[in-house]
């Protein structure tokens, strides 16, 4: 049986509950543990694959298929253990399983309530999830004292009861600093805990967000107030030089101890070994070289909207200590010819997205790297642009165009398989196999890579598996007219009928990928794509191969 760490947050939303949680396991998985994590989120969506991007943030997909809330990808990045379906669970999901449950009679008649049908589902949800593991980290979404997390708030009191020793309640709260009058102020974290004690759960530890390192003396008045013991009052400064500083100051701060000791595992645990988290931080702060990264997109006003994006392309510049400046530039801006926002960029990079808004902009966007030399990376949507693109400019096809743009256009280069694919491609069997047509292809495939192509030499091998979060998919009808002007197929799915990877061989660097490779980057990794196109940046900027650094 897991041991199980509850994380749920106070005072106000945003404080990094997720961060903390994946910064922790990060520690313990040092330590020899076997951690998983799980986020439980209020909101009554079923998963958040239809929220917008400007409401919740970016979709992240899991390796099985999981669209779920980018807390996994922070998740992912500090652990190597992979997420899946039962890593993010929401009131959505709950409540569809319940009512299902109710449907087909499961509970013989009784008065289906939130109390125990809905909670016991909540629990049986998080005990699968924690199953094979020492340790699960179940992270509550929302902050103590909405309607909403209410349920999952007693749900968690319940399994703590079920689990006595075996349970542990980790409540993130923020101790302001007010400037004006130089002094902390405790009585926030003081209302926090009351409210969380007044439904029946009592911290183990407060991780208290400061501006300022809290004095003995506060810690103690806080311990006074909330029945936490001074050593569980940790606190939680903002990470001064990049988020992979958590692990190494919460550690500083015995935080991992405090949960060893808890559950008693110290015969089951090594000394912590952060040695590769001080090196990310090391290459992070020492930089020796610097370029600038154009994300033409649709959502950038909203970080969050491309947060794992955005930590890949830092990713990529870590193993040449390259700092990337990322310069967003919003799509629809893109349109008319004025592209004078893109001339002091070392590199452009056209994210996924869905919907026509702005997309010419980012075909402009990528006419300009093509015919100007300047290092491409297409992702999803960024690859079907970058085919439309070719398509009209090169290839001579005359208002070509994605279908999903403009259902009416002449050369449907980009659709639908349901729309190109005849009938001697059993279209029947496609849709069986990878979920087709008119749904959403999702999750890890794998892909065979060209030998002697760019992303070959890359990878450095023939076969990868991605993740995928798309509908439309390049037409076939199209392969040899493309292949004739110059363009490189050079990753196919593994039964050849799909388009996974295009290229342009007499272009310095030109790739874009029908999956998305940021899902899989990691801060201690990295991933081939952003690190071979970071570094294609330097090499464009600089007009020559920098010393140490080998042209892939």
């Amino acid at each position: 049986m897991a041991s199980l760490v509850f994380v749920t947050g106070g005072v106000v939303s945003s404080l990094g509950k997720g961060l903390s949680a994946a910064a922790l396991a990060a520690i313990l998985e040092s330590r020899g543990l076997k951690v998983t994590l799980v986020k439980l989120d209020p909101y009554i969506n079923v998963d958040p694959g239809t929220m917008s991007p400007f409401q919740h943030g970016e979709v992240y997909v899991t390796g099985d298929g999981a669209e779920t809330d980018l807390d996994l990808g922070h998740y992912e990045r500090f652990v190597r253990t992979r997420m899946g379906q039962l890593n993010n669970c929401t009131s959505g999901r709950i409540y569809s399983n319940v009512i299902a449950k109710e449907r087909r009679g499961d509970y013989l008649g009784a008065t289906v309530q939130v109390i125990p049908h809905v909670t016991d589902e909540i629990k049986d949800w998080v005990i699968r999830a924690s199953e094979g593991y020492d340790i699960a980290m179940i992270e509550i979404g929302g902050t103590v004292g909405d309607i909403e997390s209410l349920p999952f708030l007693e749900a968690i009191r319940q399994l703590g009861v079920e689990y006595g020793k075996n349970a542990m309640f980790m409540h993130l709260t923020l101790v302001p600093f007010l400037r004006a009058a130089n002094e902390i102020k405790t009585k926030p974290t003081q209302h926090s805990v009351k409210e969380l004690r007044s439904i029946g759960i009592q911290p183990d530890i407060l991780l208290c967000r400061s501006e300022i390192e809290l004095s003995k003396a506060e810690r103690d008045k806080i311990a006074l107030f909330t029945n936490v013991p001074t050593k569980a009052v940790i606190t939680a400064l903002d990470a001064k030089n990049s988020i992979y500083d958590i692990p190494k100051m919460l550690y500083d701060e015995g935080l991992d101890d405090l949960i060893v000791e808890g559950f008693g595992l110290e015969d089951k645990v090594g000394e912590a070994n952060l040695d590769d988290w001080l090196e990310v931080v090391d290459r992070t702060i020492n930089t020796r070289h610097e370029v600038t990264v154009a994300i033409v997109g649709k959502y950038v006003e909203h970080h969050d909207a491309y947060k794992s994006l955005t930590e890949a392309i830092a990713h990529g510049g870590l193993r040449q200590r390259i700092k990337v400046n990322i310069k967003r530039l919003e799509s629809e801006d893109l349109m008319g010819n004025d592209l004078s926002s893109l001339e002091d960029v070392d590199a452009i990079l056209v994210p996924g997205g869905f919907g026509e808004r702005g997309f010419e902009g980012k075909v402009n966007a990528i006419r300009h790297a093509r015919e100007n030399g300047i290092p491409y990376l297409g992702i999803c949507y960024g690859m079907q642009a970058a085919v439309v693109e070719f398509a009209r400019n090169v290839c001579g096809l005359e208002g070509a165009n994605t279908t999903e743009t403009d259902p009416e256009t002449p050369h449907k280069v980009i659709g639908l398989i349901t729309e190109w694919l005849d009938a001697s491609g059993s279209v029947e069997k496609r849709d069986e196999e990878c979920d087709l047509g008119g749904t959403m292809r999702l999750g890890g495939q794998q892909c065979r890579l060209k030998e002697g192509s760019l992303a070959r030499r890359l990878y450095g091998r023939e076969i990868v598996t991605e993740r995928h979060r798309h509908r439309y998919e390049f037409n076939n009808h199209y392969r040899d007219i493309f292949q004739k002007n110059g363009m490189v197929l050079s990753g196919l799915s593994m039964d050849e009928t799909l388009v996974e990877i295009i290229e342009l061989p007499d272009h310095p660097w030109f790739l874009a990928c029908q999956f998305h490779p940021e899902f899989t980057s990691s801060p201690r990794d990295g991933h081939p794509l952003f690190t071979g196109f970071i570094e294609a940046a330097l090499i464009e900027q600089q007009g020559e191969v920098p010393k140490g650094v080998a042209r892939l």
